[in-house]
């Protein structure tokens, strides 16, 4: 994420932000129906999503009747799973545009605590295919078009090959 960026994030407060996110879970949840139950006994587990370039991080609730994401300025300390990267990272690893084993090993990625839930998310959504800028733009009716070139336009993009299929 842009130094700028960074810095001006860091002073807002984060109320605003809880519509969007819960708009974007709606979104995700209208067009991916159980992808939290696909998590199997991991269900109801709490996933702390720290984005390392940005002054804030988030809390994933993964019941499958109520889940909930929440922005945070610190991640509360007893959770089930923590993972750490760039947000670009972790908005790449749930649209397929990185691979988790190659973040992960590269170090560009921390992931502590129970590594099978860890497991069963990543899996669910693999599986669904999930594009989260586009869905998560998708509430914003006519501005959602330049609301997703935006976010497009600030998040770093792996190189890859012109012609490849994204990893999963």
């Amino acid at each position: 994420m842009p130094l700028v960026v960074q810095l001006a994030l860091r002073p807002l407060p984060l109320l605003p932000l809880q519509p969007i996110l819960g708009a974007t879970l709606r979104a995700v949840l209208a067009n991916h129906p159980g992808i939290f139950e696909r998590l199997g006994p991991h269900a109801g587990k709490r996933f702390g999503l720290a984005p390392t370039d940005l002054p804030l991080a988030f809390l994933l609730e993964t019941l499958p009747r109520r889940p909930r994401i929440t922005a945070v300025r610190a991640l509360p300390a007893r959770l089930d799973v923590t993972i750490r990267g760039s947000i670009a990272a972790l908005i790449g690893l749930v649209d397929g545009g990185y691979d988790g084993d190659a973040l992960f090993f590269s170090r560009d990625l921390v992931v502590e605590g129970d590594m099978e839930a860890v497991v069963a998310l990543r899996n669910a959504v693999d599986d669904a295919q999930i594009d989260l800028v586009r869905e998560g733009c998708g509430s914003l009716g006519p501005l959602a078009a330049p609301a997703e070139r935006l976010l497009r336009s600030l998040l770093p993009r792996p190189v890859t090959d012109p012609g490849a299929m994204p990893w999963n």
